[in-house]
Formats: structure tokens, C-alpha cells, sequence
């Protein structure tokens, strides 16, 4: 059973302060509550419950990995800038675009009800699926050059799912969805394959 996006957080917070306290000092402060009420106005549409609280316990992280493999969490002006980054490209699309099966393992190269939360510095990001279609709230991997893609894998289902098996891979070591977390110099953060 998948744990609360505030237990997994707790989880997190614990093993990053004892093993990785460079990634542990790089987590933001909360975020504030009209910041994200203003960032829900800027993209059109309400944060999933989830990510407001993630948001709220930590508004980002700058460039330090956090989620497997190499995923470094958005603050709420980092979500909204990518959105509309996104967004002006993808504003080229013709109406009615492909959109691909939306339960489906392909998405299209992006959508205006995906929530970016998480980055790789190369310009893919990690989104939430917001579309009304009976796996809202899964997480893709929104590529810059191939497109959307969903794992199949039960960490991809949601927020608190990703959030419960990272914090369970830190805390056991073992790899999840193949990529096992390792502290770098005894204070950093990473994964290997």
C-alpha cells in the first residue's frame, strides 16, 4: 500500500539528512499558498492534491537528483515556466492533434493537462497526466525530442506512488524499477543502473 505524500516526505527527509546531506540541504522551503494558487491560474487548471503538498513541504531543489534516475524536482515558478515553455512550442500543433491511446504507453510530444513537477536539466521533464481518462494522475517522462512516454512499472502509477517507492528504495537500498539509489562522496544523492 502506497504511503501519504507526507510519510514518504518524512522518509526522505530522514535518510537524505543521514546519508546525502548535500541533497538534503538542497530541498527548498515550502512553498506559499498563494504562489501555487498563482501558478494554478498561470497553467488553467488546479494542482492534483498531491503535488500541492509535495510543493508545500518543498518547493523544489535546484539541480541536485532526487527521484530515480536523474530527476531534480520544479519549484512552483520552474513548473509554470515549463509549462508555458511547452506550451508556446507545442501552440504550433493544429487543433485536434494526435493525442495517442491515453491509457496507452505513448502520449503525444506534450499536453496542455500535463503538470511538469520534475526536471533533468536537459530539457525532459517528469509530468503529471491530468487528462480525464481513467489513469489520471500518472506519471510520464516527457521527453524533449521522442515524446511522452508512462512506465508500466507501479512507481509511474501516481505522485504518492514515486514518492513511496523512492523513499522505501533509499531506506532498503534495493533498486526500484532498476535503478538503485548511492550516496557520492558520502553526501550526494545519485542512482545507477
Amino acid at each position: 500500500m502506497t504511503t501519504s505524500t507526507s510519510e514518504s516526505w518524512t522518509r526522505i527527509e530522514a535518510w537524505l539528512a543521514r546519508h546525502t546531506p548535500r541533497t538534503f540541504a538542497a530541498l527548498g522551503p515550502p512553498a506559499e499558498r498563494s504562489a501555487i494558487a498563482q501558478a494554478e491560474e498561470a497553467i488553467g487548471q488546479p494542482f492534483p492534491d498531491p503535488l500541492t503538498e509535495s510543493l508545500l513541504r518543498h518547493n523544489g531543489m535546484g539541480h541536485c537528483d532526487l527521484l530515480p534516475p536523474f530527476w531534480a524536482l520544479l519549484d512552483v515558478q520552474g513548473i509554470v515556466k515549463s509549462w508555458q515553455i511547452r506550451m508556446k512550442i507545442y501552440g504550433d500543433e493544429p487543433a485536434g492533434a494526435e493525442e495517442g491511446d491515453p491509457d496507452g504507453e505513448y502520449g503525444p510530444w506534450w499536453h496542455a493537462r500535463w503538470i511538469p513537477f520534475a526536471f533533468d536539466g536537459a530539457g525532459d521533464y517528469l509530468i503529471i497526466d491530468q487528462r480525464p481518462y481513467r489513469r489520471r494522475g500518472r506519471i510520464g517522462e516527457a521527453d524533449h525530442e521522442t515524446g511522452c512516454s508512462f512506465s508500466p512499472h507501479p512507481m509511474w502509477a501516481s505522485l504518492p506512488a514515486l514518492l513511496d517507492a523512492t523513499a522505501t528504495a533509499l531506506e532498503t537500498g534495493e533498486a526500484v524499477d532498476g535503478y538503485q539509489p548511492v550516496a557520492v562522496d558520502e553526501d550526494e544523492l545519485d542512482w545507477v543502473f
